[in-house]
């Protein structure tokens, strides 16, 4: 799905029922790339959409709690949700009940960013491994080593590397963090071969020396590392996979309310000190209609069911 930058231009018509105050919920702590999202918007929100826009985080339970928080909201435009696909695409499939239903009990408004993987492997793989392939070969000769880290079990990033270690006939172990950057810790410090994570989680660590992508998931390559192959490029050509970060109201919003939101959103998103704040942090802007974004959940919800099911991840086990 090809969604374009924010537009710059809002008609006046959207901005004629400015609010008092609105919040921007957010499912994950402060510090993180929701979060930064969700400041960043606010901040650019602040005036226009509402005199007051703040953020509200409610980090707990993969930002299920987050997204029941909205669920119980005022539908008037006052409360919007950012979150990542996987809680409305992937978690139908993983978890036998969920306290919200991602097309009922949402409102699309506009996708925010868009986020490839990465595979990442540290000091324990030999220096002479620089493609997904090699990483393969190796541990079939090392299966005692042949490991890789997520940023938690169920994520986009677990399932890719899942699908990695199945493409080239490899029983991949999956460990489990309870983010990114442990993970990576563990990568750098030699504890673990391998990390499938979003490719901006890596950034930082680049310059090190200690980590080396050897794929990316995209349909191109990344914007970021534009160095390294994609993993269709390496042979795996079903292996294209990514995660949009959205906005959402509450499921009873009114046409109007969504439409005034979008407007609003896409020219927050299309600031050029939002693109290039995200963007040192590994995000790619992409906003688009609440039409699109809509169609983006109930794709992911169709691609993801069968994925889910053949791994035989669930988690309730």
């Amino acid at each position: 799905m090809a969604w374009g930058l924010a537009a710059t231009a809002v008609p006046f018509a959207a901005r004629a029922n400015t609010l008092e105050s609105a919040k921007i919920i957010a499912g994950f702590a402060p510090g993180g790339t929701i979060d930064t999202e969700a400041r960043r918007v606010a901040a650019r929100l602040t005036g226009t959409y509402a005199k007051a826009v703040i953020v509200d985080n409610r980090p707990g339970a993969g930002g299920q709690i987050a997204i029941s928080a909205l669920k119980a909201s005022p539908a008037d435009g006052s409360t919007l949700l950012v979150t990542p696909m996987s809680m409305l695409g992937i978690y139908p499939h993983t978890y036998k009940k969920l306290p919200y239903d991602p097309l009922v009990d949402l409102t699309p408004v506009s996708t925010a960013v868009q986020v490839d993987m990465g595979f990442a492997v540290g000091p324990l793989v030999p220096a002479s491994v620089t493609t997904v392939p090699e990483f393969l070969a190796w541990c079939n000769a090392n299966p005692t080593q042949a490991n890789f880290g997520s940023p938690a079990p169920g994520s986009v990033p677990h399932f890719v590397g899942v699908l990695i270690g199945r493409a080239g006939k490899v029983d991949l172990r999956h460990i489990g963090f309870r983010g990114t950057q442990p993970a990576i810790m563990d990568l750098v410090g030699g504890q673990i071969a391998a990390v499938s994570a979003p490719v901006g989680e890596f950034l930082p660590h680049l310059p090190g020396g200690k980590l080396r992508i050897l794929a990316t998931s995209g349909a191109t390559r990344s914007k970021f590392v534009p160095q390294v192959a994609t993993l269709a490029e390496q042979g795996y050509k079903s292996l294209v996979y990514g995660e949009w970060h959205g906005f959402f109201l509450p499921g009873k919003a009114s046409a109007a309310v969504v439409n005034q939101a979008n407007a609003e959103i896409r020219t927050a998103l299309g600031a050029k000190e939002v693109v290039d704040g995200l963007a040192a942090m590994g995000l790619e802007v992409r906003a688009s209609s609440s039409e699109e974004l809509a169609a983006a959940l109930k794709a992911d919800l169709e691609r993801w069911g069968p994925i889910v099911k053949s791994i035989g991840f669930t988690a309730d086990a």
